[in-house]
């Protein structure tokens, strides 16, 4: 278990470089706009947005090499594109050069939403799995707050303190590179190709009590591999799990989760609060986020997937509810912020600690990459369009009507939960694949 949790922890450690590329720009916004002399829209759609992107491209294609060549070497060209996008971002003279390296960083952020993800849900025990691969999520968390905390000790860098911002980032970025060599291969990616000696010493350090012939067993991979390589996830057979992932991610970002993380200032700003108090609201909304996120982890193979989903949909509704009433009857003070804690703690401990966990286990093992990257497709589209519409409905139906459409939808979420979504606790990979395609 020791190995499993090192390798485990060294592949998550994708998820930090995924939190810490997103947030990092912040610091630089104004200087950059000041400094390039570019329109807010350019300055938004492009120099800003491009990373996101790239986001959305790496998580559409990301399940080509994920299954192409291999969960680890796919990690490796993450760390890659990470470290470029850092170099190459901090060291642009012009927007456009800029913006291109962001996007090879948005590449690698997308990417690893389905790589890393897989990854451990394939190398990890049944009864610690989910823990083990919400360690990604945990990541992402620490990684946000790394990178303000970074951006916050570098702002009187001098003049290219926002070089000194974007370009640090290229330490974790080098050290997550070589560290990723590290790990060995996924057996059951291995055993997918048929490559049958090198699976058994893998899972000789994996598991030294399995069996590969077991393991062959349980993936029915002895006789109808062949019949398997043409298959695609949207075949009528594995519809079930392509719904349990479209919806998991519609919802996800529907909660309006991503939308408050980008515009919280605004937020704070539009119930009344100060500037200064506005940014505090924020930086405790971080803290927030990486405590109850722990508090998730710690929970997500005790109490199970449907149980912490249950606890943040409810909690959604009460939170979004009483912060669309707060913006409607015009409340002001402390109000708003303690209705957004809860809201954030109601992300953190259920949906944010069970998407990336529940979208690798639903798949079988030869379609897992796909299944990954067709959930994270979703999510990151969404995650483009929903924060970019947000400025214009608060401007025209109000933050109130915004708040409730979000609380009507975590509603749904919740019927989901309840007659839709399995369980998926304490279950090996084969053993849910068998479940969730008799269902």
């Amino acid at each position: 278990m020791n190995k499993i949790l090192l390798w485990s922890v060294t592949a998550a450690l994708a998820g930090f470089l995924f939190g810490f590329d997103t947030v990092v720009i912040s610091g630089a916004d104004t200087k950059l706009q000041e400094l390039w002399h570019t329109s807010d829209v350019f300055h938004g759609s492009v120099v800003m947005a491009m990373a996101l992107w790239g986001t959305v491209v790496g998580a559409i294609f990301g399940g080509i090499p994920t299954n192409k060549i291999g969960r680890k070497k796919t990690l490796i060209w993450i760390g890659i594109l990470f470290l470029l996008s850092a170099i190459g971002s901090s060291f642009a003279n012009d927007p456009w050069t800029f913006a291109f390296f962001r996007f090879l960083g948005g590449l690698g952020i997308g990417a690893s939403t389905i790589a890393a993800p897989a990854y451990v849900s394939e190398i990890a025990p049944a009864k610690d799995r989910g823990r083990l691969v919400s360690l990604y999520q945990f990541n992402i968390v620490l990684g946000i707050l790394m990178a303000f905390l970074s951006n916050y000790l570098l702002r009187d860098a001098g003049e290219n303190a926002w070089r000194w911002m974007i370009g640090i980032m290229a330490f974790p970025a080098f050290f997550y590179t070589i560290i990723v060599f590290t790990i060995p291969e996924s057996p059951r990616w291995l055993l997918s190709k048929s490559r049958i000696t090198e699976a058994k010493a893998v899972l000789e350090k994996v598991d030294p009590t399995a069996k590969i012939e077991d393991l062959l067993h349980e993936m029915h991979l002895g006789n109808d591999n062949e019949d398997k390589k043409g298959e695609t996830i949207f075949l009528k057979k594995y519809r079930f799990p392509l719904l349990l992932a479209f919806f998991i991610s519609l919802f996800n970002q529907f909660s309006g989760i991503n939308a408050f993380l980008y515009y919280a200032p605004r937020i704070f700003a539009e119930a009344g609060l100060g500037e200064s108090a506005a940014l505090m609201s924020s930086v405790g909304i971080g803290l927030t986020n990486l405590v109850f996120t722990l508090i998730g982890v710690f929970l997500i193979d005790v109490v199970g997937r449907k149980v912490l989903m249950y606890i943040g949909s409810i909690g959604y509704i009460i939170s979004l509810g009483l912060v669309s009433i707060a913006f409607f009857l015009k409340w002001e003070g402390m109000q708003v912020p303690v209705f957004l804690f809860l809201f954030i703690a109601s992300h953190a401990v259920g949906q944010g600690a069970v998407i990336w966990v529940f979208i690798s286990e639903i798949f079988p093992n030869h379609l897992r990459a796909s299944g990954q990257a067709f959930g994270s497709s979703v999510h990151w589209v969404l995650a483009a369009i929903i924060p970019s519409m947000v400025p214009f409905l608060f401007s025209t139906i109000g933050a109130g009507a915004v708040f409730l459409i979000f609380a009507v939808m975590m509603v749904f979420q919740l019927f989901f939960v309840i007659f839709m979504m399995p369980e998926t606790k304490g279950k090996s990979l084969e053993e849910l694949q068998e479940t969730i395609f008799k269902i």
